[in-house]
């Protein structure tokens, strides 16, 4: 199932994801979104802003939640968020997030 940018939707989905439930970080969730959009694009090999005219798969669509997620529990500077008494908590978020957006990637020499 492929979805269509809204950023409106995407801040409802991460704030779902991050049980949180008032509007106060609404912008600095839209400003998450959008760099790991820009980081899905550039790992993907595709031109910036190419999910601003192209329908996100899933997976790069949960890839966007989770590494937003992460960006948002580790905004003061600690390594792995919600999960900082693992310090390898940051490295297997990027790996989980790597894996979902490789499926999408377009592979070039």
């Amino acid at each position: 199932m492929a979805r269509a940018f809204n950023q409106a939707q995407f801040i409802e989905a991460l704030k779902a994801n991050l049980v949180l439930e008032h509007s106060q970080d609404d912008e600095l969730l839209g400003e998450l979104i959008q760099a790991g959009l820009d980081y899905a694009t550039s790992y993907q090999h595709l031109v910036p802003g190419h999910y601003e005219n192209h329908p996100l798969s899933e997976s790069t669509y949960r890839a966007v939640i989770m590494l937003a997620t992460h960006f948002y529990e580790s905004r003061d500077g600690s390594t792995g968020g919600f999960f900082a008494d693992n310090t390898h908590a940051a490295a297997r978020v990027w790996e989980a997030v790597n894996r979902l957006l490789i499926l999408d990637r377009d592979w070039k020499v």
